[in-house]
C-alpha cells in the first residue's frame, strides 16, 4: 500500500448541481447533515490504508481547500498526507484543466516520485463505501495494466453510464458509453451465470457499469498521458486502453451513487435518513471522517421527528414536525415549523443576541426557519433567513423554473441558495 498514490478529481463547474455549486465546488457540497462529498473518497482511502492522497481542484475551491486543511492531517511518523493540487499556470502549461485526464497530465510530477508503482484515480462526488485493498489485489493477481471498478446495473439505468463487455477471465474487451438501443445493449450484456459464479446475484442486473474508479500501473499512466492529448478518462483513455493494454474489471456489489444532479443529491440524502438506509453512516469498521466542530448537542423542545437525520448544534422549537429530512449543523427551527422530504444544510455560525435584535428592528428574519413556516420537497442551502409562516413548496409541480433572487426549481425540487432572505409570509 505504501507504493500507491491516490488522485481525487475535484470536478469541473458542477453545472448540474447549480445553485449548490454557485459558491463551492462539487466535492465541497454538504452531505448527510455534517459531511462534505469529498469526505467519502478520502474516508475510503484512509480505511483502506491509503494515506498518500492528492486532491486536484480548480473551480470555486476555497471552501474545499479550507475543509481539507482543517480536517485531514496525519502524524509525522507515517508520511501520510492529503495535499491539494490546484490548477495553475506553469512553464509547460498556461491553461486550466481541460478534463480529468488533462488534470492528471498537468500534475505528472506528483506521481513520478520514486517508489510509486500504482496510481488510484477517484471521483470527488460519489457516495459509496469500498475497501480498495480488494481492488488492488485484483489488479496485481491479474497482471493488469489498468483495473476499473464495475457495478452491476439494470437496463433502465444503463443509458447514463459507460457499460463494459468482458471475457471469461474478467478482462475488459468492449466498452460503450451510454447505450440506448436494444442493439447497443445486446453488445455489452453480461450473462447472469457469469456474475453468479463470482458471488454476485444478478437480480436482473445484466450490465456492468464503470464506476469511474481506476487503478493504473504508474508507468502505464505516464506513457498514456505523455503520448496522447486525450482529455478525459471515461470517454477517451479508458476505451483506448482496452485496445492496447490489459484492462481488468474489479466487481463491486455495494451501494454506489454518482451525485451529479440536484435530483440524485436530493434522493441520496433522503435515503440516508430513511429506515434501513442503503448506505450506513454508522460503521464501526469503515467510518466516514469529517471536520471536528466542537458543537453542542442538538436540543428539541417538544418537537416531533420521524425518519430524519439531525446534525449537531441544532435548536428545534416546540410543536415542530420534521419528517424524512436531513437537518444540517446549527439549524435554528422555530415553533410549529413543518419540514417534510427536505434538506436543510444548516448554518456556519450562530447569531449573537444583539444581531438578532437588529434583524427584527430591520424587519429582516433572523438566521434559521421562522415560526409556522412550511418546507416541503426543498433544499435550503446554508445561512438562509426564512421568515415566519413562509411556505416553500413546489405547489404547481413544476420541473424547472428560471432563477430568481429567492431561488429556483430544478428537477422538481425547490432550491433556496446560500444566504437567501425570505420575509415573513413569503410564498412562491
Amino acid at each position: 500500500m505504501k507504493n500507491i498514490v491516490t488522485l481525487v478529481l475535484g470536478g469541473g463547474r458542477g453545472t448540474r448541481l447549480y445553485p449548490l455549486t454557485r459558491f463551492r465546488s462539487k466535492p465541497a457540497v454538504p452531505m448527510a447533515g455534517k459531511y462534505r462529498l469529498i469526505d467519502i473518497p478520502l474516508s475510503n482511502c484512509i480505511n483502506s490504508g491509503l494515506n498518500r492522497i492528492y486532491v486536484l481542484t480548480q473551480f470555486n475551491s476555497v471552501s474545499l481547500h479550507r475543509h481539507i486543511r482543517s480536517t485531514y492531517s496525519f502524524d509525522s511518523f507515517h508520511r501520510g498526507f492529503v495535499e491539494i493540487l490546484a490548477a495553475q499556470q506553469t512553464i509547460s502549461s498556461t491553461d486550466w484543466y481541460q478534463g480529468t485526464a488533462d488534470a492528471v497530465r498537468q500534475n505528472l510530477r506528483a506521481i513520478q516520485q520514486p517508489g510509486i508503482e500504482q496510481v488510484l484515480i477517484l471521483s470527488g462526488d460519489q457516495l459509496y463505501r469500498m475497501n480498495f485493498e480488494a481492488m488492488i489485489r485484483t489488479h496485481r493477481q491479474s497482471g493488469a495494466d489498468v483495473t476499473i471498478s464495475a457495478v452491476p446495473v439494470a437496463t433502465q439505468h444503463a443509458s447514463g453510464l459507460g457499460i463494459m463487455r468482458l471475457d471469461d477471465s474478467g478482462r475488459v474487451v468492449g466498452f460503450l458509453e451510454k447505450p440506448k438501443t436494444e442493439e447497443e445493449l445486446a453488445m455489452v450484456r453480461t450473462e447472469p451465470d457469469w456474475l453468479d459464479a463470482r458471488g454476485i446475484a444478478s437480480r436482473g442486473r445484466d450490465l456492468l457499469a464503470s464506476m469511474g474508479i481506476y487503478l493504473f500501473n504508474r508507468d502505464t499512466l505516464v506513457e498514456v498521458l505523455d503520448k496522447t492529448d486525450y482529455q478525459d478518462f471515461g470517454r477517451e483513455i479508458f476505451p483506448a486502453s482496452i485496445r492496447t493494454r490489459h484492462v481488468q474489471v474489479h466487481l463491486f456489489d455495494g451501494y454506489w451513487e454518482d451525485i451529479g444532479t440536484i435530483r440524485s443529491f436530493f434522493d441520496a440524502n433522503l435515503k440516508l435518513a430513511a429506515h434501513d438506509p442503503p448506505f450506513d453512516l454508522a460503521s464501526a469498521q469503515a467510518p466516514i471522517y469529517s471536520r471536528a466542530r466542537f458543537l453542542p448537542p442538538s436540543r428539541m423542545e417538544g418537537a416531533t421527528v420521524r425518519g430524519s437525520l439531525i446534525a449537531d448544534g441544532c435548536i428545534i422549537g416546540e410543536g415542530a414536525v420534521i419528517e424524512n429530512s436531513v437537518i444540517g449543523l446549527r439549524c435554528l427551527i422555530g415553533r410549529d415549523v413543518v419540514i417534510r422530504n427536505s434538506i436543510l444544510m444548516g448554518n456556519d455560525f450562530y447569531q449573537a443576541p444583539d444581531e438578532l435584535a437588529d434583524d427584527h428592528s430591520k424587519s429582516q428574519p433572523p438566521l434559521g426557519i421562522g415560526a409556522g413556516a412550511i418546507v416541503e420537497g426543498a433544499i435550503i442551502d446554508k445561512n438562509c433567513h426564512i421568515g415566519r409562516h413562509v411556505r416553500i413548496k413546489n405547489e404547481k409541480g413544476l420541473t424547472s423554473t428560471e432563477e430568481t433572487e429567492h431561488g429556483m426549481i430544478r428537477d422538481g425540487i425547490v432550491v433556496v441558495p446560500r444566504g437567501v432572505i425570505l420575509p415573513d409570509d413569503w410564498s412562491p
